[in-house]
């Protein structure tokens, strides 16, 4: 299975937190399963270590590239056809980052893994 960690899920991944659901947790730990981290994870951890949000992550930003390498975790790059198509989505939710993570996780026909009930509404597979 492809996943894409939405980013709260790959903070609690990183820190072991127990928000992480069980059946997340199993499935991000499956060898037989593809993680991806989208670059707007990246710009998300950027921006919330900037305005010193991440608390116990706070080199989350420094270290992202070592930090998904060291899990095995792919990157997912941002590409044109990601932007128009999370630009385009009619779903009201209005978070920049979680609107190009629902678009890549229906471009890129993977199950997006987040606790977010806000994914319903752009009708993409989600793991909690």
């Amino acid at each position: 299975m492809k996943l894409l960690l939405h980013t709260h899920a790959l903070i609690w991944w990183w820190l072991d937190d127990a928000q992480l659901s069980a059946a997340a947790r199993e499935a991000i730990a499956d060898p037989g399963n593809q993680v991806w981290v989208s670059a707007a994870s990246a710009w998300e951890i950027a921006t919330k270590q900037r305005l010193g949000k991440l608390g116990d992550l706070a080199e989350a930003s420094t270290r992202f590239v070592e930090l998904v390498a060291a899990d095995g975790f792919r990157n997912l790059p941002m590409q044109t056809l990601h932007a128009l198509c999370a630009g385009s989505h009619q779903a009201p939710h209005r978070d920049t980052f979680d609107r190009m993570l629902a678009a890549q996780a229906e471009l890129e026909r993977a199950v997006l893994v987040s606790r977010d009930e806000a994914f319903a509404g752009f009708g993409v597979r989600v793991l909690w």
